[in-house]
């Protein structure tokens, strides 16, 4: 298999990454993306990743056992020559295996050393075990999303991707910028339960002005208002509606030709549920794809709401190759877009088998046979 060509504004950087679950891998992958050199050491033994592992595509797959003196001095070795490791384990789990930041550091001082884990490397909360869903619990998130009967997970979207992976990839890269200016390197702690918190910034600010209610479907954005939500059309598909400003939700009554004087007062709370429930039913007129005929190409801020097998072939996402297919499975192409620089995913899943080259041109194999 040929070696990987690196493309993208991060071409040249070598990652080191300690394969992990989730949003570790999920950074690895955007690093790659745009171009960075990543090794991603896998437990010795485990079967490599299939085609559709996506967030583990675009690097080498080096297996290795930790606790083998010989493959615990490669690591070592490799710490020399990367600029930044990612690793996503419990706190204390490295140091155990003699691989922890300050081994790394006094091995490389300018090293970036980027820690992701649930709850963070202290608190009474780091040592416990916990999924995207208790992360959110904690920080007011999970509490806003959802029915008012009860919260909702959003998938694992806003912890471990949201507000892991990408403040662990904002976090390494301004690292890095320290380290190359300075020659200080440092440790990168990301908590995703610090990066869900963070998220959640503008709504917080609009609690303590008195403009959001600390309820659930109470609130412009979280499905109380009629203005902002899903509606269920004629042949069971769904639309999404998100006519915030008076201009657009003017021209949401226009499109749909509602007169209804009730409509008039937009902001008031209180008259949400049925307005809602007026909308619903105009908008149960029509299937799917005549709602699109009639308000695409408009501002009434419209978009149907697709299945995950109907995204990919949708005219903008193609428009925009937003989705690309490697080894038979469609996948989100690499983002955002560069001008001068533009990405590419390197490899599929399984990397490349060409170990002895990839380690060669990061100048470890030749200091291993000294």
């Amino acid at each position: 298999m040929a070696s990987l060509a690196a493309e993208g504004p991060l071409k040249g950087i070598r990652v080191l990454e300690f394969t992990g679950l989730g949003p570790a891998p999920f950074c690895a992958m955007l690093l790659s993306d745009l171009g960075a050199d990543v090794i991603a050491v896998d437990r010795a033994g485990a079967p490599a990743p299939g085609a559709d592992l996506v967030t583990r595509r675009g690097r080498l797959h080096l297996p290795l056992d930790l606790k083998s003196p010989e493959d615990n001095r490669l690591c070592l070795d490799l710490f020399e020559r990367a600029e930044i490791v990612l690793e996503g384990f419990r706190p204390g789990v490295m140091e155990r295996l003699g691989l922890g930041p300050d081994v790394a550091l006094a091995r490389n001082p300018a090293l970036v050393y980027g820690r992701m884990t649930g709850w963070g490397q202290s608190g009474p909360y780091a040592p416990m075990a916990g999924h995207d869903i208790n992360y959110l619990a904690i920080t007011g998130a999970l509490h806003a999303i959802g029915p008012a009967e009860r919260p909702v997970p959003p998938l694992n979207l806003v912890g471990d991707f949201g507000g892991g992976a990408l403040y662990l990839a904002m976090g390494v890269l301004a690292a890095l910028l320290h380290a190359r200016e300075t020659g200080e390197g440092q440790v990168v702690d990301a908590a995703i339960s610090d990066g869900a918190a963070s998220l959640m910034a503008m709504l917080y600010g609009y609690l303590g002005g008195g403009r959001w209610r600390d309820a659930r479907e109470a609130n412009r954005l979280d499905g109380g208002a009629h203005f902002y939500g899903t509606y269920r059309c004629a042949d069971g598909e769904w639309i999404a509606i998100g006519a915030i400003e008076p201009q657009f939700y003017g021209e949401l009554l226009a499109r749909l030709e509602i007169s209804d004087a009730d409509f008039e007062a937009q902001l008031d709370f209180r008259r949400w549920p049925s307005l809602r429930d007026k909308l619903q039913a105009r908008f149960a007129e029509r299937t799917r794809a005549e709602w699109c005929a009639l308000l695409e190409g408009t501002d009434v801020c419209f978009a149907p709401v697709l299945s995950m097998t109907e995204a990919p072939s949708h005219p903008h996402n193609r428009a925009r190759q937003a989705f690309v297919t490697r080894d038979g499975i469609a996948q989100p192409a690499p983002a955002p877009r560069f001008g001068a620089t533009p990405g590419m995913i390197q490899a599929g899943a399984s990397g490349d088998d060409e170990v002895a080259d990839r380690l060669s041109r990061w100048g470890v194999a030749a200091r291993r046979r000294d």
